[in-house]
């Protein structure tokens, strides 16, 4: 294959093998050759009376992969046990872009504001959020000691991107908070509560995220005048694949 591209897509010593330049350009067209074959090969050796086999991957959160998922792939693996699932963690705002790039064949992820019409979305439940502070005297507990309370001197600890960061923002703009004070900007939700814990600042998370994180006891939460509106956590998938005889049993069963 290299021969006939002629590019390296690989460098490989006695050691390590690492992707070249030309081997990354490459991942996503391997990626979408190996769907579209998956697809193909099942849509080909489907029949009303075979047994579904295959793997099924799936994209979510740390917290959702023990708050929310399990009772579904329960069911799922019950119908049908033959199906190898390959499970895969990260930050949820990252989900739409791994499900259109078929590097999963499904998301549990927030409902973003903007739902490309090429994905299809299964409401799961919906997540409130609440704002957290450190438990220590910190600076931030400091701030927030004040009557009233500058919102503009209080360290925010923010998630790059997603539902929970647009219902901060949206908050921002009920408070006139103009210039938030940021003290960082973190990829997943997970990772933001020790960082409250030590005081870093303050966050607007999740409750199923603060309630199964191990370092819950160290924060507090915050009663706000104005409720959050919550989000809406569901499965996502390209509306094209449900064609496709395992993804669409696994829709089905939802």
């Amino acid at each position: 294959m290299e021969e006939e591209l002629g590019q390296r897509l690989f460098l490989r010593d006695n050691r390590q093998v690492v992707v070249t330049e030309a081997g990354e350009k490459f991942i996503p067209f391997a990626q979408q050759s190996w769907a579209g074959w998956r697809q193909i090969k099942q849509q080909l050796s489907d029949s009303s009376d075979q047994i579904l086999s295959g793997e099924l991957r799936i994209f979510c959160s740390v917290t959702a992969a023990y708050s929310h998922l399990p009772a579904i792939l329960e069911r799922f693996r019950t119908l049908y046990p033959k199906v190898e699932i390959q499970l895969t963690t990260g930050d949820p705002a990252a989900a739409l872009q791994h499900i259109q790039t078929q590097q999963v064949d499904l998301a549990l992820a927030g409902r973003p504001k903007n739902l490309p019409s090429s994905v299809a979305f299964h409401h799961i439940d919906d997540i409130n959020l609440s704002l957290i502070a450190p438990r220590i005297n910190c600076p931030a507990t400091q701030s927030l000691q004040k009557t009233p309370i500058d919102w503009q001197k209080v360290p925010f600890i923010l998630p790059v991107e997603g539902p929970a960061r647009q219902r901060i923002d949206q908050w921002f703009k009920q408070q006139k908070i103009k210039h938030p004070k940021i003290y960082a900007t973190v990829a997943g939700h997970e990772a933001i509560m020790p960082m409250v814990a030590l005081g870093c600042g303050v966050a607007m998370l999740p409750d199923v995220v603060i309630k199964n994180s191990p370092v819950n006891s160290q924060i507090s939460i915050l009663q706000l005048n104005t409720p959050i509106t919550p989000f809406e956590l569901g499965l996502c998938i390209q509306k094209t694949r449900l064609i496709e005889p395992l993804l669409k049993a696994f829709w089905q069963m939802l």
